[in-house]
């Protein structure tokens, strides 16, 4: 009895351990298959994370360069408003120094014409004061005999006033036209009337006092007897 009831019990533990290495081995398959789909899952969830990463850090890409792009912008456009700003300060520093040279050269003219006029007023104002020194040297040889036109104090005398005359002339200085010359009062300062057999009235027929011009400017109007 004692050995029908060992073998019972080990046939039912045969059994029991058939029945448990199924069991267990379905349970190691079920703790495989759940730990592969754990895996799966986190290698999913990896590649969304990286996924997501990438597209973050592509955004964040674009974000910076459309950043850097809009401050280039703004940099150029602060550059070309100065760049506008400085030309027109050239232009205006241009135009101020064409009209500084401008008016530079207006004032170089006129005290050009100043200095002239002066030049001309005081070569006049000399010469006023050396023709009646001419005047007198004309006299002066027009009564000397003509026998004694020969004498050497009468030729020296006659020199100096060659002379004189000669260097006036060099500086423009000439004597006006008058006896035969038509009677111009610009030229001519009529003192008396006459009657002439010789000229037409109108016409300049003494000289009694001898006119000069320098550089076409009268310096003394001739004194005339016009023919009636």
């Amino acid at each position: 009895m004692e050995d029908k009831e060992k073998q019972n019990e080990q046939m039912a533990e045969e059994e029991q351990a058939q029945t448990t290495e199924p069991d267990a081995e379905h349970d190691l398959k079920e703790t495989e298959g759940s730990q592969e789909a754990e895996t799966a899952e986190a290698e999913d969830a990896v590649e969304d994370a990286e996924a997501d990463d990438a597209t973050e850090e592509s955004e964040g890409e674009k974000g910076k360069a459309s950043w850097a792009e809009r401050r280039a912008a703004k940099k150029q456009e602060k550059k070309d408003k100065k760049e506008e700003q400085f030309k027109e300060q050239i232009t205006q520093l241009e135009d101020k120094v064409k009209r500084q040279l401008a008016e530079f050269e207006n004032f170089r003219n006129r005290t050009e014409k100043e200095k002239s006029a002066m030049f001309e007023t005081g070569a006049k104002s000399v010469i006023e004061k050396i023709l009646p020194v001419i005047d007198n040297f004309e006299r002066g040889l027009a009564t000397v005999p003509e026998e004694q036109k020969d004498d050497p104090f009468v030729d020296g005398m006659n020199r100096i006033y060659k002379q004189l005359v000669t260097e006036l002339e060099n500086i423009g200085v000439k004597p006006i036209e008058a006896v035969g010359c038509e009677f111009d009062p610009n030229l001519h300062n009529a003192v008396m009337q006459v009657e002439s057999e010789e000229y037409e009235s109108g016409v300049v027929a003494q000289e009694l006092q001898k006119g000069y011009t320098y550089r076409d400017t009268v310096v003394r109007h001739s004194m005339v007897a016009v023919v009636q």
